[in-house]
């Protein structure tokens, strides 16, 4: 049984920093691309970033590109998310999700139950 379970989020003012964790477990974690998804209130689920397997290879949403970081620890079955220069758009719960190969394909696997990130103005 695959589980992520994310964790880092919160209130933060515009311009901040946070950075998400995700701790993945139950399957082979370098296989696996492993991305970030949000969904802010009244919104359907966007994309935001995602890194393959080996971390070698990383996608962004435009939204994200120069402000957010993914990268992750194979070591510790561990995806990050650095976000800096926060805006209050950025508010949404964050999703960790696992994708089902080794690239990013945008196919996910699995979801964790997300983290709240509330950027105040």
């Amino acid at each position: 049984q695959v589980q992520l379970v994310e964790s880092g989020g919160g209130l933060v003012q515009a311009g901040g920093s946070l950075r998400l964790s995700c701790a993945a477990s139950g399957r082979t974690f370098s296989r696996y691309a492993m991305g970030w998804f949000r969904q802010a209130p009244g919104k359907e689920h966007e994309f935001v970033a995602a890194v393959s397997g080996p971390g070698l290879t990383t996608r962004y949403a435009d939204s994200a590109k120069g402000r957010f970081t993914i990268s992750r620890d194979n070591a510790k079955n561990t995806v990050y998310l650095q976000m800096n220069s926060l805006k209050p758009e950025d508010t949404a719960v964050y999703y960790c999700v696992q994708g089902s190969t080794l690239s990013w394909n945008g196919g996910v696997a699995y979801w964790g139950k997300g983290t709240l990130v509330t950027v105040s103005s």
